[in-house]
């Protein structure tokens, strides 16, 4: 679907993760209309289902967008929250709760720390299949920006024993 981006040196990049489990076809799809409204082109990895984590809930479909952009790193947050707000994301929710479209930034650049109330990077990358193998498909020789280690190397070193995940048949439209 897609590889990391090239472009403009001063421009940003940027992982995002999406994820929806209302809706999820729908949504996922208007989600990326939204993004490729603003930001375009985007890489775009293949769209993942996996079992509701923390939680019993219908199951999600994730996926990792690539983009750049010259936004910071809180003027992004706020768009991407603009975009969730469209599609019936109310703030407040549970940590661990279905949702209409979730976005989350996972990595700005090299950036290490809370840049603009956005702690990057997303720790989740390390935490869930649903975040790291989409990210891999994207970009696996890439870095982490905190261990320095390829994420294809994380995926291979990580137990994602009991987080089910498989490809589904997704075209963008």
């Amino acid at each position: 679907m897609g590889e990391a981006l090239e472009g403009d040196a001063s421009q940003a990049q940027v992982f995002l993760s999406l994820g929806s489990n209302i809706d999820r076809e729908h949504n996922i799809r208007s989600g990326l209309k939204a993004l490729a409204r603003v930001f375009s082109p985007l890489a775009i990895s293949p769209v993942y289902e996996s079992e509701a984590v923390g939680f019993d809930g219908d199951a999600f479909y994730n996926l990792v967008v690539g983009l750049k952009t010259s936004l910071s790193v809180g003027d992004l947050a706020a768009c991407l929250k603009d975009i969730e707000k469209d599609h019936g994301r109310v703030r407040g929710e549970k940590k661990f709760s279905s949702r209409t479209l979730d976005i989350d930034i996972l990595t700005y650049d090299d950036c290490v720390g809370e840049v603009d109330g956005v702690q990057l990077p997303r720790d989740e990358i390390l935490k869930h299949a649903f975040v790291l193998k989409p990210l891999v498909d994207l970009a696996p020789d890439a870095l982490h920006p905190e261990t320095q280690t390829s994420y294809q190397a994380l995926l291979k070193a990580a137990d994602f024993s009991g987080q089910n995940l498989w490809v589904v048949p997704f075209e963008d439209e």
